[in-house]
C-alpha cells in the first residue's frame, strides 16, 4: 500500500465530521419539495425515464435474439445466447425440469421479482382509488410511474422464470444492470419519503411501499453483483467424461477458496475468512493454512484475460504497438464500475445521518413530540449506518481485489515478456530492473485502484459542499468556490515537480538495483580479489543519489501537506471575508454549518494531492512498464520450423550473417552455410572468440539474423557452457516439470554418471540443490543439465564445450553413454575444445572469426592443414609432454628443469620438500559445507534432515516493542519524535480552539447583537487557523525527513551486514530475498514506515481529543466508546552447524615457490580446497598457515589482497574493460596493455572502438565464456601476488591458447607459488608436487613421477585414462565398441 493510500494527515477530519454532516443535510431538509435531487416530482420523472430505457433496452435485445435465430434458424446456435459483447454465455443445453436444481438464490431471486410486481401493482391501485397522498403535485406524473414500475417488474418477473428453461450459471448482463439501476432508484425514492416524514410529520402509503421495496431491491442488488443464478444441473452419468478426471487434477492440495462458493450472505458479512481466523486463533498461519484465492483472480486467469485485452488492440491497430494505459483500462472497467456504485451508495448513505441529526436534536428540544416521528428517525440512522458500512467494505474490499488482479496481470506479463527479449534489449535490462518492474512499479500502478473513484467523485464532493455553503451564505459561497479553484490550480507545478522526482527516484533505483544484482551473483569473485570495499563504495554513491531525489520528494511531500492543511483556513477566511463585506449576517448555526463544510471539503481537496501524486506514480511506473513491454523481442521469423516428414534435414543454414548488435558493421557470424542431416553428430572447435557458441545461438533463434535464412525441423534442446541449474532437488532439475518414468530416468542418471554422486549425497536426488548450486562442484552442475536436456528426448540436441567442467575418466563416460549410445541416432552439435572428441563426429566445423573455415571429417581436415592442424598440433604437444614424463619415470630419469635445476633424483626430491619453507600448511582441517553429511567420531555416517536454503525468518505474535524502539530512537536518539507530537498536540488543541472561538463569538440567532466585532472575529480565527497550518508543517517535515534518515541508516547497516557477511550467508540465502530487502522493501522504509507510524501516534491524540471535549457534553457515550476503542487496538496488533564436513582430516604442506597441481573426480573436494584457502568458508577444526601465520588470526582483506586467484567461474562487471582488469584503480594504462598482451587479449582489446573504454554489460555477456576467464587471467598478471591460485582456469579455452597461457604462467610466476586445479591432465604434468583428492580427503600426495612409478596409483589411472583417449582418433570408438 502507497503512502497515500494511508493519508496519516486526514485523520483530524472526523473530529467535527459529524457537526458538518449535521449542518449539510440540515439544508437539505429545509428545502423539502424544491429540491432539484430530492424533489418528489424530479424523483417520479427520474424514475419515469429509468424505466422506459430499460424496457426499451429488453424489448431491443428480445427482437434481436428472435432475428438472429429466424435467419441462422441453427438449432445448435440456440444453445449458445450471445451476450451483449459478443461472447459465449456459459450454458447447458435445454433439460427437463427434474434434472435441474433450484438454489436457494434463484428461489430468492424469483420471488423478489414478484413481489416487486405487486408491490407496485398494489400501489397503481391505492393512488387510484385514494389519491396519491404524496407532495408532487402532477398526481398523472405518479400514477404513470406506479403502471410502468408493475409492467417493467412483470417483465422481469417473467424473464427471471424463464431461465430455469436454460441452465445459466450466469445472469443476463442487462438483468444485472438492471437491478443495479432499480437498487439506486429505490435509494433515491426512500430518501424523497424520509425528507417528507422529516418535514410532514407523517408516512403515506407510498412511503410504506417504497421501505418496502428498498429491501427487496438490496437483495436483488446482492444477486446481481454475485452474478449466479443459483440454477445448476446434477451430473449425470451420460454427461460424466470417458477418461477419469484424475490425470487433469491439480496437485495443490491447499483449501479451496471460501470466497468462490460464498452465499450472499457470507460476501456481504466477510463470514467466508470466519475458519481462517478459527485457525489463527489455534496457532500462528502459516502459508498451506491459506486457501487459494478464487479461479477468477487467480495469476492465470486475469494474465489471460490481460493478454486478451492487449491482442484486442493489436488487432483494432496492427501498425501501432498496443497502448498498456487502454489495456489497462479494458482490464479494469467492469470492476471499477462496480466498485463505483458502491462509492456511490456509500456517499449518498454517509449524508443521511448528518441529514438528519439537526431534526433528531430539534425533535429532542421540542416539548410536542410524535413517538412516531422519533422511531421512524431512529430507524433512519440506523440503516443509513448499517448501508454505509456495508457500502464501504465493500469498496475497499473490492478495490484492493482490482489492484491484486493488475498487480498479477502486469507481474506475469512482465515475466514473459523478459523470456521473449532480444539480446540487445536483455542487455538493456539487467535483472535488478526488471524485479524493480515486477515489485516497484507494479506495485504503484495497482496502488492506483485504490484511488480510482476518487477521479470522480472529487468535483461530486466539492459540488455538494459548495451547495451547502450557498444554501447558509449565499454568494459569499462564490468566493469559497473560487478559493477552492485558487487552491487546486497552485498544486499543478508542485504535481508536475513531484513527477519529475519520482522519473528521478525510480531512475536512480533502478541503477542501484542493476548493480546490487551484478555484485550479488558475483559475491564470490569480490571476496577473492579482495574488491568489497570498491562496490560497497560504488553502491554508496548510488544510494547517494537515490536519497538526494527522495528527500527532495519527501520535503515537497510535506510542503503539499502544509497547503492543503492550510486550504480551509485560507478558504474559510476568504469566504468569511467575503460574507462581512456583502453584509450577510452570521449566527453560531450558519458559522458551525460553514466549518463543518469547510471541514468535509478539507477531505476531496487533501485527496487531490494524493490523488495527482498516485497519477503521478502510477504515470511514471507505467511508462516504465510500457517501455519495457514494447521492447525489441526475439526475431519471430529469425528460425522457421520444418514439419519433420517434409525434409530429411534437421538443420539447413543457407547464406547466413548474423550479429549480436545489429548496429554494427562487422557481423559476429557471416557467411555461414551449413546442412545437418537427421542423426549426423556435427563438432564444432576453433579459438577463443571464434564464434562457436553463437552458431548454437542462430539455430536457436537467440542471436539476431541479418541475412540468409534457417530451418529446423524437430524439437530443440541445449545445454549451455555455463551450467543452469534451478533451486530444487536433483530430481526436480532433471526432469524439470515433466512427468516421472523410473525406467528412462534411472537410464538418463546412469547415462551422466550421477549415480554414484547421488550414493554420497544424503537424500539421494532428493538433495536440495542451493543457491546458484553452490552445494555442487562444476562438473556435477554440468552433468545435471545434461541429465536435463537428455529426459526432454528431443530430437536435437545443441551441446556448448559439454566436457569442459570434467575430468577425463568422466568426460570419456560422457561421451560414450550420451553422445555415442543414448543420444545415438539424434542430431547432435557439440562445442568443444578436446580434440579428443573429434575423429567420431560426421562433420567437423572449424569456426575462425565468424566464419567456417574448414568443414569435414577429421581425417580429411588434417590432410588440408591450416586452422585445424594448429588445434591437433597443440593437442598433440600437450600430450607428448605426458608421454614424456611416463617414459621418463618408467626408466627412472629426472628431467632438469627451472623447477628442479639440480635434477634431483626422485627420492631426493620427494625428501626436499620437507626441508623447504613451509609456505602454506593444513593442518588436520575439518571443512563444513553443505552436502548434509557429517563424520562422527567413529567413523560413521549420519544424515541430518536439513534443508540447505533457509525458510526465510518471520515473527508470530505482536510486534516486539525492541524493534519499535530502535525505530524510533535510530536517529538523533528519537530526540525529535517528542517535537512532532508535541506539534501535533498544539494542532489538535488550536484547531479545536478555532471552532469553538467562531461558535462562541457568533450570536445563536439573528436576533441577537454580536458581542465580538466583525474584523476581530476573522483576525483571531485567521491566526488560529494559520497556527494550525504550522504546526502542519513542523509535525510533516519532522515525519518525514526523520522517516528518511531512519531509512538511509537501516540501509547502511544492511549494506555493510551484507559486504561483511560471510559466503556460507549468500550459498544460503536466495539472491532474490536480498534484493526483495533492497528493493520493495528499502521503498516501504524509505516512504511508509514512518507515515504509518505518525498516523497511529496523530491518531491516538485526536482520539484523546476527541474524547475530551465529548466528556463536557455527554460523558455517557464512554461506556460504549471505551471497549471498542479496546477491541480495535487489540485486533490491530494481532497477527499471526547443520552443515557437514566435505573435506576431512586434511594434513598438507605446500612448499614455496613450488607448482602443485590438484587432480580428482569431479565432486572431490577440489574447489572447496581454494575457498578454504581465501576463508570463503571457515575451518572448522585445525589450522591454516602460511608463512607461519595462522590466516584464521588476520584480517579477511588482508589475506585476500596478497593472494591471486582464477576461478573456475569467470565474472564480469558491467562498465568499461579498464574497469574490470583494475577496479582499484592502481595500474597504469602500460601495464594494463602489457597484461592484455600476455593473456592473448591484446589484439582483440585493440580492435575494438574504445580500446580500454570498451563497454562490459551485466555479467559480461558480450564476451564469451573462454575470453572472461581470459580476463581474470589479466588480473591475476596485474596483481602479482606471490601465490597464486588457478580453479580451471583454462576449461573454457582451445588447447592452443591453453598451451600459451601455460607458458606465460610458468615465466611470469616463477617465482611464485602456483596451485593449480584442472582436469586436463598436462596443466599439471609438469607440476612439482599432485595433490589427488577422493570424496574429501588425501588420497595420494608427491611428485608426478613418484606417483606415476606406482602404476595403481590413482594419478596413474588418470594419466593412462587420458593417453588412451587422446592417444589416436580410433580411441574412442574402440573403447565405445568395448
Amino acid at each position: 500500500m502507497p503512502i497515500q493510500s494511508i493519508q496519516p494527515d486526514t485523520s483530524e477530519t472526523f473530529q467535527l465530521h459529524g457537526i458538518s454532516e449535521l449542518q449539510f443535510l440540515h439544508g437539505f431538509l429545509q428545502w423539502q419539495g424544491s429540491s432539484l435531487l430530492f424533489g418528489p416530482c424530479t424523483a417520479q420523472t427520474f424514475a419515469i425515464v429509468i424505466h422506459l430505457s430499460f424496457l426499451s433496452g429488453f424489448f431491443v435485445t428480445f427482437i434481436r435474439g428472435r432475428i438472429t435465430q429466424h435467419f441462422t434458424n441453427n438449432p445448435a446456435d440456440s444453445k449458445h445466447e450471445m451476450s451483449s459483447n459478443g461472447t459465449n454465455k456459459e450454458t447447458t443445453p435445454d433439460t427437463s425440469d427434474s434434472t435441474i436444481k433450484l438454489g436457494f438464490i434463484y428461489k430468492t431471486t424469483l420471488s423478489c421479482c414478484f413481489l416487486l410486481s405487486a408491490s407496485y401493482f398494489l400501489a397503481t391501485a391505492w393512488d387510484i382509488l385514494h389519491g396519491t397522498q404524496r407532495k408532487c403535485a402532477w398526481h398523472a406524473s405518479v400514477v404513470a410511474k406506479d403502471i410502468i414500475l408493475t409492467f417493467t417488474w412483470t417483465v422481469v418477473s417473467i424473464i427471471t422464470f424463464n431461465i430455469r428453461k436454460k441452465i445459466r450459471r450466469k445472469l443476463p448482463s442487462i438483468l444485472r444492470i438492471w437491478w443495479i439501476f432499480s437498487f439506486v432508484q429505490s435509494v433515491l425514492s426512500s430518501l424523497t419519503d424520509i425528507n417528507s416524514v422529516v418535514a410532514y410529520r407523517e408516512i403515506s402509503t407510498g412511503a410504506y411501499i417504497d421501505f418496502f421495496t428498498l429491501f427487496l431491491c438490496l437483495v436483488l442488488f446482492c444477486v446481481a453483483i454475485r452474478g449466479d443464478t443459483g440454477i445448476y444441473s446434477p451430473r449425470s452419468e451420460l454427461q460424466e467424461p470417458l477418461l477419469g478426471s484424475t490425470a487433469v487434477k491439480h496437485a495443490d492440495t491447499k483449501p479451496e477458496s471460501p470466497y468462490a462458493k460464498a452465499s450472499i450472505f457470507g460476501l456481504v458479512t466477510f463470514s467466508w475468512i470466519d475458519p481462517l481466523f478459527r485457525v489463527g486463533i489455534k496457532k500462528p498461519l502459516e502459508l498451506d493454512d491459506i486457501p487459494n484465492v478464487a479461479k477468477k483472480d487467480s495469476a492465470d486467469d486475469v494474465y489471460r484475460s490481460f493478454e486478451e485485452k492487449v491482442d484486442f488492440l493489436k488487432q483494432k491497430h496492427p501498425s501501432k504497438k498496443p497502448s498498456m494505459s487502454k489495456a489497462v483500462v479494458l482490464f479494469i472497467w467492469k470492476k471499477a464500475a462496480l466498485n463505483a456504485i458502491f462509492a456511490v451508495i456509500n456517499a449518498i448513505a454517509s449524508y443521511v445521518g448528518p441529514y438528519l441529526i439537526d431534526d433528531f436534536v430539534n425533535f429532542l428540544t421540542r416539548k410536542q413530540r410524535s413517538t412516531h416521528t422519533g422511531y421512524m428517525l431512529a430507524c433512519a440512522f440506523f440503516g443509513a449506518k448499517l448501508v454505509e458500512t456495508i457500502s464501504q467494505r465493500q469498496w475497499i474490499f473490492g478495490a484492493r481485489q482490482l489492484g491484486m488482479r493488475l498487480r498479477a496481470a502486469l507481474t506475469a506479463h512482465i515475466y514473459k515478456k523478459g523470456l521473449h527479449l532480444s539480446s540487445q534489449a536483455r542487455q538493456g535490462h539487467s535483472s535488478g530492473e526488471i524485479i524493480n518492474y515486477m515489485s516497484v512499479d507494479v506495485q504503484r500502478i495497482g496502488d492506483f485502484a485504490w484511488y480510482l473513484n476518487t477521479i470522480w467523485m472529487l468535483p461530486i464532493q466539492i459540488l455538494l459542499a459548495m451547495y451547502i455553503l450557498y444554501k447558509n451564505l449565499g454568494m459569499a459561497s462564490l468566493a469559497g468556490f473560487a478559493a477552492t479553484l485558487l487552491v487546486m490550480v497552485a498544486n499543478l507545478p508542485l504535481t508536475r515537480r513531484q513527477k519529475h522526482f519520482q522519473t528521478k527516484i525510480m531512475a536512480s533505483k533502478d541503477e542501484r538495483m542493476k548493480a546490487t544484482s551484478e555484485i550479488l551473483k558475483s559475491m564470490k569473485i569480490l571476496k577473492l580479489q579482495a574488491w568489497e570495499t570498491r562496490y560497497l563504495e560504488k553502491l554508496e554513491d548510488l544510494r547517494k543519489t537515490e536519497y538526494g531525489w527522495l528527500r527532495k520528494s519527501v520535503q515537497l511531500g510535506a510542503t503539499t501537506t502544509f497547503i492543503f492543511w492550510g486550504a480551509p483556513a485560507f478558504i474559510s477566511a476568504i469566504t468569511f471575508g467575503a460574507t462581512i463585506l456583502m453584509g450577510i449576517p452570521l449566527t453560531a448555526g450558519r458559522v458551525l454549518s460553514a466549518l463543518a463544510t469547510f471541514r468535509i471539503l478539507q477531505e476531496p481537496i487533501y485527496n487531490l494531492p494524493d490523488l495527482l501524486s498516485i497519477l503521478a506514480q502510477a504515470k511514471v511506473s507505467l511508462d516504465r512498464v510500457t517501455a519495457f513491454l514494447q521492447e525489441q523481442e526475439l526475431q519471430a521469423d529469425a528460425v522457421e520450423s520444418i514439419p519433420t516428414h517434409l525434409t530429411e534435414l534437421a538443420i539447413d543454414i543457407k547464406n547466413g550473417h548474423f550479429n549480436w548488435d545489429p548496429s554494427l558493421e562487422q557481423p559476429t557470424l557471416k557467411n555461414i552455410h551449413l546442412q545437418v542431416r537427421r542423426g549426423m553428430r556435427v563438432a564444432v572447435c576453433g579459438t577463443v572468440g571464434s564464434g562457436k557458441s553463437s552458431i548454437l545461438s542462430c539455430i536457436l533463434g537467440e542471436i539476431p539474423k541479418i541475412s540468409g535464412t534457417v530451418n529446423v525441423s524437430g524439437s530443440k534442446a541445449y545445454v549451455p557452457q555455463s551450467p543452469w541449474i534451478q533451486s530444487g532437488n536433483i530430481r526436480e532439475n532433471v526432469l524439470f516439470g515433466s512427468i516421472l518414468e523410473t525406467n528412462k530416468y534411472e537410464k538418463v542418471l546412469q547415462a551422466c554418471a550421477l549415480n554414484k554422486d547421488l550414493e554420497l549425497f544424503p537424500h539421494g536426488d532428493q538433495t536440495e540443490i542451493g543457491e546458484r548450486g553452490i552445494n555442487m562442484s562444476g562438473g556435477q552442475k554440468q552433468r545435471i543439465q545434461i541429465a536435463r536436456a537428455l529426459y526432454q528426448d528431443a530430437d536435437i540436441y545443441l551441446l556448448d564445450d559439454p566436457f569442459s567442467a570434467v575430468d577425463a575418466h568422466t568426460g570419456t563416460h560422457l561421451f560414450q553413454e550420451c553422445l555415442m549410445g543414448v543420444l545415438s541416432g539424434k542430431t547432435l552439435i557439440y562445442v568443444t575444445h578436446q580434440v579428443d572428441f573429434l575423429p567420431s563426429a560426421d562433420l567437423i566445423l572449424v569456426m575462425q572469426n565468424g566464419k567456417i573455415t574448414q568443414a569435414g571429417k577429421y581425417d580429411e581436415l588434417l590432410q588440408a592443414g591450416t586452422g585445424f592442424d594448429t588445434l591437433v598440433s597443440a593437442h598433440n604437444q600437450a600430450l607428448e609432454s605426458i608421454v614424456t614424463v611416463e617414459n621418463l619415470s618408467a626408466k627412472g630419469i629426472i628431467p632438469i628443469s627451472d623447477e628442479n635445476p639440480m635434477g634431483l633424483s626422485d627420492k631426493k626430491s620427494s625428501d626436499q620438500v620437507n626441508t623447504r619453507v613451509k609456505t602454506l600448511h593444513l593442518q588436520n582441517s575439518k571443512k563444513q559445507t553443505c552436502n548434509g553429511i557429517q563424520q562422527e567420531p567413529n567413523g560413521d555416517t549420519k544424515f541430518k534432515q536439513l534443508q540447505l536454503t533457509q525458510d526465510e525468518e518471520r515473527e508470530s505474535g505482536s510486534v516486539n516493542k525492541k524493534v519499535y524502539w530502535f525505530y524510533l530512537t535510530a536517529v538523533y536518539g528519537g530526540g525529535l519524535v517528542p517535537v512532532a507530537l508535541l506539534s501535533q498536540t498544539i494542532f489538535q488543541v488550536l484547531q479545536v480552539g478555532s471552532n469553538y472561538w467562531m461558535a462562541w463569538a457568533c450570536p445563536p440567532t439573528l436576533d441577537i447583537e454580536p458581542t465580538i466585532s466583525p474584523g476581530v472575529l476573522i483576525l483571531v480565527y485567521t491566526a488560529l487557523s494559520i497556527g494550525c497550518s504550522l504546526c502542519v508543517l513542523i509535525r510533516a517535515l519532522l515525519v518525514s525527513v526523520v522517516g528518511l534518515l531512519t531509512s538511509q541508516k537501516l540501509f547502511s547497516g544492511m549494506l555493510h551486514s551484507i559486504f561483511h557477511a560471510p559466503m556460507s550467508f549468500f550459498d544460503t540465502t536466495p539472491t532474490g530475498r536480498i534484493l526483495n530487502r533492497a528493493s520493495t522493501d528499502q521503498s516501504v522504509l524509505d516512504l511508509e514506515i514512518a507515515m504509518r507510524l505518525g498516523w497511529v501516534a496523530f491518531s491516538v491524540i485526536q482520539i484523546l481529543g476527541t474524547m475530551a471535549v465529548m466528556s463536557q457534553a455527554a460523558w455517557q457515550v464512554f461506556v460504549i466508546f471505551v471497549p471498542v476503542t479496546a477491541i480495535c487496538i487489540w485486533y490491530q496488533v494481532r497477527y499471526a552447524e547443520h552443515l557437514p564436513f566435505v573435506l576431512r582430516d586434511l594434513t598438507i604442506t605446500f612448499p614455496g615457490r613450488q607448482k602443485v597441481g590438484v587432480v580428482g573426480r569431479t565432486g572431490s573436494g577440489k574447489s572447496t580446497l581454494i575457498q578454504v584457502l581465501f576463508r570463503l568458508i571457515e575451518p572448522t577444526e585445525g589450522k591454516i598457515i602460511i608463512d607461519g601465520m595462522d590466516i584464521c588470526t588476520i584480517g579477511l582483506h588482508d589475506l585476500r589482497s596478497k593472494l591471486s586467484i582464477i576461478p573456475q567461474e569467470p565474472a564480469m562487471f558491467e562498465g568499461t574493460m579498464r574497469v574490470n582488469l583494475d577496479p582499484l584503480e592502481e595500474y597504469s594504462d602500460a601495464d594494463i596493455w602489457q597484461a592484455l598482451d600476455k593473456c592473448q587479449l591484446g589484439d582483440i582489446i585493440r580492435a575494438k572502438e574504445g580500446k580500454l573504454n570498451s563497454t562490459v554489460v551485466e555479467n559480461g555477456e558480450n564476451w564469451s565464456v573462454g575470453q572472461r576467464q581470459l580476463v581474470c587471467l589479466g588480473r591475476a598478471l596485474l596483481k602479482r601476488s606471490r601465490i597464486l591460485v588457478l580453479d580451471e582456469a583454462t576449461a573454457s579455452v582451445d588447447t592452443a591458447t591453453d598451451g600459451v597461457i601455460q607458458r606465460i604462467i610458468r615465466s611470469e610466476f616463477a617465482d611464485c607459488t602456483v596451485i593449480t586445479v584442472a582436469h586436463r591432465i598436462h596443466s599439471v604434468i609438469d607440476s612439482d608436487l599432485v595433490l589427488v583428492l577422493s570424496e574429501g580427503r588425501i588420497l595420494e600426495y608427491d611428485s608426478p613421477l613418484k606417483l606415476l612409478e606406482n602404476k595403481s596409483s590413482a594419478f596413474s589411472k588418470l594419466i593412462q585414462e587420458y593417453s588412451v583417449r587422446s592417444g589416436s582418433p580410433s580411441n574412442l570408438a574402440a573403447l565405445n565398441c568395448n
